[in-house]
């Protein structure tokens, strides 16, 4: 994409928190397909999918957005982690494969509670120098836009961010903090429902893990949405009749996704004390 040209993020306010890493080179695909729980080869070009970067023990390190823009430019849309860490990290898989690994802090990466004007599902549309992406679906529409920069930024609105991640969670997508990170397997983060993850690719960090839990069927844990107090902490446990049962992986204000067991009880959840409610999740966000 064009990296010279101004673009107006008038009606789509920044999410400073999200970070963009850059993979390019001819090798650039074949890299993150050997990396990434997801099938990169078969994604087709100027399209986008969810995936996750596993530990060896297949405990999920980080959740995103991968972008395939060209067969040697894959873009990794990050909401959550350090993706000056993760760079590092990845680095040392390089060897001697054709591919660099960079962040784009030149970019910004903006969202809108609106129907996308060209972009749909999985489809990334090009608007000038802007990346366009469909990030919602008719029961909770949202566009994600990635473009230069803008020179005079305006200050994060909180509260936009906050919608925005609650609006995730809502989806199912979880937003993990350092102490949740390599904590999960993505069966336990749901992913399966987003698409974020194959068990029929070749070999990548964790598959094994991964493999074995969905044709054995040894997935005991599966997420959840609640409603919680304000407040409520991630690693906070879901309790039941004096009993913990489940752990609190990501929050955003009076939303949790929480890992709770497949077979439960009769009884009401709580979550620091205070009754915890059960809420559908959102479908209409696999790619």
């Amino acid at each position: 994409m064009p990296d010279n040209l101004p673009f107006d993020f008038s009606g789509f306010p920044r999410l400073s928190g999200h970070a963009l890493l850059s993979l390019r080179g001819v090798d650039a695909a074949a890299f993150a397909h050997a990396q990434f729980a997801s099938d990169v080869t078969a994604l087709p070009v100027r399209h986008w999918q969810w995936s996750a970067w596993l530990s060896a023990k297949g405990r999920t390190l980080a959740v995103f957005q991968l972008l395939k823009l060209d067969q040697e430019h894959v873009l990794l849309v990050l909401a959550d982690g350090d993706a000056d860490a993760i760079a590092s990290q990845l680095q040392r898989f390089v060897f001697r494969r054709k591919v660099k690994i960079e962040v784009r802090t030149d970019l910004a990466v903006a969202g809108s509670f609106t129907a996308p004007e060209a972009a749909s599902g999985a489809a990334i549309a090009l608007e000038g120098d802007a990346l366009e992406l469909d990030v919602g679906s008719d029961a909770l529409p949202r566009t994600l836009k990635i473009a230069p920069a803008p020179a005079d930024a305006s200050p994060a609105d909180a509260a936009f961010e906050l919608a925005w991640r609650q609006s995730d969670l809502r989806y199912g997508v979880p937003r993990l903090d350092a102490d949740q990170r390599e904590t999960w397997t993505p069966q336990q983060l749901g992913l399966d429902r987003l698409n974020g993850y194959s068990v029929k690719k070749g070999c990548y960090p964790g598959q094994e893990i991964v493999a074995r839990t969905h044709f054995l069927g040894k997935a005991k844990r599966a997420l959840q949405l609640l409603r919680v107090a304000d407040g409520t902490a991630s690693g906070a446990k879901v309790e039941q009749n004096g009993a913990a049962v489940g752990t609190v992986a990501s929050v955003a204000g009076d939303l949790a996704l929480a890992v709770l067991p497949l077979e439960m009880a009769e009884g009401a959840l709580s979550v620091g004390g205070a009754e915890a409610h059960g809420v559908p999740l959102l479908e209409g966000l696999a790619r």
